[in-house]
């Protein structure tokens, strides 16, 4: 059994469905990739554990629940007393844009990896054969706890195990573009598989194309980069090898949320099955192209691709 730790935040979620009514749900980055990267690699020896803390609140006990019914392992999920999982909103315009608004700064999460509840779960990534984060885990992460995270993470890459990490760059998170840029750095000598985005990479670093993005990453010790483009493909480098794989086959998006967080489970479950980069590459945007067909984040159960679809 592959065993799988995504460490991240996954807040409430608020959905205005007319002026007075708002519907209830949950979205994460990393706990989206968590649920793709479960249900298609549901028929492969993979089990998939999120970590992270939240409230000893009814809505963080719902969240736990839904989580656990999509095969994702809760184990790891720290209960604190009297916290609360953060809390975002999404306003859709009358044109169709969407705005989103934040309450998290006293989000259980911030506690992760920092108290009695929580620094466990530390220890426990020790355990796992791959771990996946984000640019919004470190964004979420007090400095002293980034610090400690830093170090295990660097101590599970010193004994080959997996280390993925997607920048996910989140502007509202952090005080500065080069705030990010020093932070993602630091963790750049601890990743063993990138997944960043190239507007994202833009945004924090002035890429001018997504190869200089992949050769900055190689340059800094990752192994194996793969630079999402969106609908034009992505573009993968590992053993000095760049290659671009494109969409194999384009469709009509009805909602790009979660593409990225998608492609990344497709990806990933791809690799851990010994697939070629390329063929994790075509997973992932096989996965991808099925979630942006779906309003939402969160698409059925039963229109989510297995991995023997996929590649």
């Amino acid at each position: 059994m592959i065993r799988v730790a995504a460490i991240g935040e996954c807040m409430l979620e608020l959905t205005h469905r007319d002026e007075r009514t708002l519907a209830l749900g949950y979205g994460g980055d990393t706990l989206n990739t968590a649920l793709y990267l479960a249900r298609t690699a549901a028929k492969r020896e993979i089990a998939v554990d999120y970590v992270t803390a939240l409230g000893d609140d009814p809505m963080s006990a719902t969240m736990l629940s839904a989580w656990q019914a999509e095969g994702i392992g809760t184990s790891r999920v720290a209960r604190l007393p009297r916290r609360l999982p953060g809390l975002y909103l999404i306003r859709t315009g009358d044109s169709g844009e969407r705005r989103f608004f934040y309450w998290r700064s006293e989000a259980a999460v911030r506690s992760l990896f920092m108290t009695p509840e929580t620094e466990p779960l530390l220890a426990a990534l020790a355990e796992y054969d791959a771990l996946y984060f984000s640019g919004v885990t470190l964004a979420v992460l007090a400095p002293e706890a980034r610090a400690r995270f830093r170090g295990a993470l660097a101590s599970a890459r010193s004994r080959g195990r997996l280390v993925a990490f997607d920048t996910n760059y989140r502007p509202a998170l952090w005080p500065e573009p080069s705030s990010a840029r020093a932070v993602f750095a630091d963790f750049l000598p601890v990743i063993s598989l990138a997944l960043p985005t190239f507007e994202d990479e833009q945004a924090v670093c002035g890429d001018a194309d997504p190869a200089t993005t992949a050769r900055r990453y190689a340059a800094a010790g990752v192994p194996e980069i793969a630079v999402k483009r969106g609908a034009h493909g992505c573009v993968i480098l590992g053993g000095g090898h760049l290659v671009e794989v494109p969409v194999p086959k384009p469709v009509k998006a009805v909602d790009t949320t979660a593409a990225g967080d998608a492609f990344n489970a497709g990806y990933l479950a791809a690799r851990l099955t010994d697939a070629s980069p390329e063929q994790a590459a075509r997973a992932g945007h096989g996965l991808a192209g099925a979630v942006v067909q779906y309003p939402g984040a969160i698409i059925p159960r039963d229109a989510t691709p297995s991995l023997e679809q996929l590649i």
